[in-house]
């Protein structure tokens, strides 16, 4: 199980002041050291979560939407809100190829997960919220525009810790990651943020919004409110 959010060092970029209330994301809002009562988005919205492995996003997502890493089906959350994470469609084939190394049937957890966002996008009458590493850019862009044929507003929130939390994090879990691929997330993931700060807003997905966040907004944060 990934540790409370706040139970580990914060990474902002330096202190900041307070909002207040609530705020409906549109463009991209570095939010690192502030605080916000809640994020709104559209009944339409497509949220991804992103953030490098251990960064935390199952530990928010479950403090927002009830998504419980260890399930086989992916949850529904308030507002109808469906939550799709490629750990869900691990548990569930776990059963039929668990006793083969997971490196050999991860492209099987992969297509079942990409399938299940096609779907959800297409299908779902509420919002649908991704967990997604955020590192990959054919990631971003195949989600990017199923969103667009099926008329969702498509929205990212980055969640933006140290590579020193994000790993403690995978421990603290028992999920670690290869050390080489772990570095190339981290690197991948500093560009998008670099990229953002130098004010390439079209960065990492064409979206309506990007927000990124660090733990202790996270903390702070009571709740993420779609429709209202």
């Amino acid at each position: 199980m990934n540790p409370p959010l706040d139970a580990l060092p914060l990474h902002s970029p330096e202190p900041r002041l307070p909002l207040a209330g609530a705020m409906a994301p549109v463009g991209v809002h570095d939010m690192r050291g502030r605080t916000i009562g809640e994020l709104r988005y559209p009944t339409t919205a497509a949220l991804i979560f992103a953030g490098v492995p251990g960064a935390g996003k199952s530990t928010a997502l479950r403090r927002f939407f009830g998504a419980d890493a260890q399930a086989e089906t992916s949850p529904v959350g308030p507002s109808g809100s469906i939550v799709l994470d490629s750990q869900h469609a691990r548990n569930r084939w776990r059963h039929r190829l668990g006793w083969l190394p997971y490196p050999l049937w991860r492209p099987v957890v992969h297509v079942v997960h990409y399938a299940s966002i096609r779907a959800a996008l297409r299908d779902a009458e509420g919002p649908v919220v991704i967990h997604d590493c955020g590192t990959f850019g054919w990631s971003r862009r195949m989600i990017a525009r199923w969103a667009i044929a099926y008329r969702r507003d498509l929205h990212v929130i980055m969640l933006d810790v140290p590579a020193t939390v994000a790993r403690a994090g995978q421990y603290a879990r028992g999920r670690r990651i290869n050390g080489m691929f772990f570095t190339l997330h981290c690197r991948r993931w500093d560009r998008m943020i670099s990229d953002l700060d130098t004010g390439h807003r079209d960065a990492p997905v064409p979206s309506s919004s990007v927000v990124i966040v660090d733990r202790s907004t996270v903390n702070h944060m009571r709740r993420i409110a779609f429709g209202e």
